[in-house]
């Protein structure tokens, strides 16, 4: 058994009878979950599932998942599986997964699409019902083509992930349990008090956690809390209300935000005194306005500690409040100091020639939390990175579209938009936007012989295969798209048409 799945059991076991997770009013103990990672350990090892093999999870911000996290991620190999996605895309999604078993909610393993899928797979099927007394219940038996067929792990791998790759296609993402665990042990040195080797123990306060546990950073927010032994306030999605009464009746002190929850806390004006606990402000997934950091801190006093990491690394950079004391002004925009055992290089975007420091280029990291732990990893974000090892994120080289921490590959959406009948072609864009930093937009050239669809009609037919963060905010009708001498849609040439229609927040225009 692994570091981590040791520092697992030694916490669940300091004191089951003290509260562990509130969710929806309701609080579990610290027994209440090891109880019920026990329950579904024995279900997944009575059908011969133990280290190393892969489960899929239908992961939700819902207190009765977290033990099939827990039961999963310690030794064998979580994948994730996002039940944020359309009906078909999830079912499509599981049966490309290939696992040997999956667990899930009732509202996820009942839905039609993904039964009829599940039951395709022959996988074994575990239902979670939020019960203390009986957390999970088997929905379906494990077959034996399923036995033959599923994928085995090669290599000891903590999580697979799903997100988006840089030529348009989601892709599963595997991270070795030597990096996961890096990424897990290293964020202690983010709280004062705190170091990774410290002796298991229970802490006073609660930790707030609102970010989606399918994705990388709500993950390694959860497995913080739980290493540092401190109680959670899980919220479903982020809600300024929600926020507000969770942060006021715990006195939270520190919360994970991204740069869109941020900007709605500030427009919403939200009382200094509701906010009076907070130490600061720690916030990831997206680019963050320094304007909009500064303006929080001048109203608040909060320090808002920017940090940057990716699905397949974890964190690998971040402010502390040390580092926000010292060099606030001087260091401003920056996402922080890389984290000790990270190594970065920026280098040329035509020669891959490694730059001076404070030059901008393509950011290369290593360290033993990346890859194999010992090559250069070559990220598709332009950075500078200064001689003490802070560093700036000032765009990207490729075409991901950022929207509010969700990646949306505009190839994806342009091949959705144009399997329409109606749709000759289409060309889609990220537009600046004051609230998610940015947001897809479409441009449109109808085919003149068929119907035309309304928005509203597009919307529709779009929504069967994408998800809802992915729906572009504007739809634009052209009689032509702009091009390039070489015949490329001139993407700069859009954005000067598609930018201010935003601005006015029009979602159509008429060609």
């Amino acid at each position: 058994m692994g570091e981590l799945a040791n520092r697992i059991d030694a916490i669940l076991a300091l004191d089951p009878d003290a509260q562990a997770v509130e969710f929806e009013g309701r609080w579990l103990t610290w027994g209440d979950l090891a109880r019920a990672r026990s329950a579904i350990d024995a279900i997944l090892s009575g059908a011969g599932l133990g280290p190393q093999c892969r489960i899929g999870v239908f992961i939700r911000n819902d207190a009765a998942l977290l033990p099939a996290i827990l039961a999963v991620i310690g030794d064998r190999c979580l994948v994730t599986l996002n039940p944020m996605q359309s009906p078909a895309k999830l079912a499509e999604d599981s049966l490309a997964a290939n696992v040997p078993a999956v667990i899930g909610m009732a509202a996820d393993v009942e839905a039609p699409e993904l039964s009829a899928a599940l039951k395709s797979l022959g996988c074994l099927v575990v239902e979670l019902t939020g019960r203390t007394d009986a957390p999970a219940i088997v929905r379906q038996e494990r077959s034996s083509a399923n036995v033959a067929a599923a994928r085995s792990v090669e290599e000891d791998v903590a999580l697979e992930m799903l997100t988006s790759g840089t030529t348009g296609a989601p892709k599963r993402v595997p991270m070795r349990r030597e990096a996961f665990e890096a990424a897990v042990f290293g964020a202690a040195r983010f709280e004062k008090g705190r170091n990774s080797d410290d002796a298991p123990r229970l802490r006073k306060g609660v930790q707030l956690l609102m970010a989606p546990l399918a994705h990388i950073s709500g993950m390694l927010a959860f497995m913080n809390a739980l290493m540092a032994g401190r109680s959670i306030g899980l919220l479903e999605r982020f809600r300024v209300d929600d926020f507000r009464d969770v942060v006021k009746r715990h006195a939270i002190k520190a919360a994970s935000v991204p740069p869109a929850a941020l900007k709605m806390i500030y427009d919403a004006a939200v009382p200094v005194e509701d906010l009076s606990s907070l130490q600061a402000f720690r916030v990831g997934t997206a680019p963050l306005d320094p304007d909009l950091a500064d303006a929080v801190y001048e109203r608040y006093q909060i320090p808002v500690l920017q940090n940057y990491g990716a699905t397949e690394f974890g964190g690998v950079a971040g402010w502390t409040l040390d580092d926000f004391v010292a060099f606030r002004e001087t260091r401003r925009g920056a996402v922080g100091r890389l984290n000790p055992g990270v190594e970065g290089r920026v280098v040329d975007p035509e020669t891959l020639v490694p730059l001076a420091a404070g030059e901008t280029g393509i950011l290369e990291l290593r360290s033993r939390q990346i890859g194999d732990g010992e090559s250069w990893t070559r990220t598709t974000d332009l950075a500078r990175l200064d001689a003490e090892r802070f560093l700036w994120i000032v765009g990207r080289s490729d075409n991901a579209i950022i929207r509010g921490g969700f990646k949306v590959h505009p190839d994806e959406l342009i091949r959705a938009i144009q399997a329409h009948p109606a749709v000759a072609e289409a060309s889609v864009i990220g537009l600046a936007d004051g609230r998610l930093g940015q947001v897809p937009a479409a441009a449109i050239l109808l085919d003149a012989s068929k119907p035309a669809p309304s928005v509203e009609q597009l919307k529709a037919f779009l929504r069967s295969s994408l998800s809802s963060y992915q729906l572009p905010v504007l739809f634009h009708f052209l009689p032509s798209l702009p091009r390039t001498a070489s015949m490329k849609v001139d993407q700069r040439a859009l954005r000067e048409i598609l930018q201010p229609l935003h601005d006015g927040a029009a979602t159509s225009a008429p060609a």
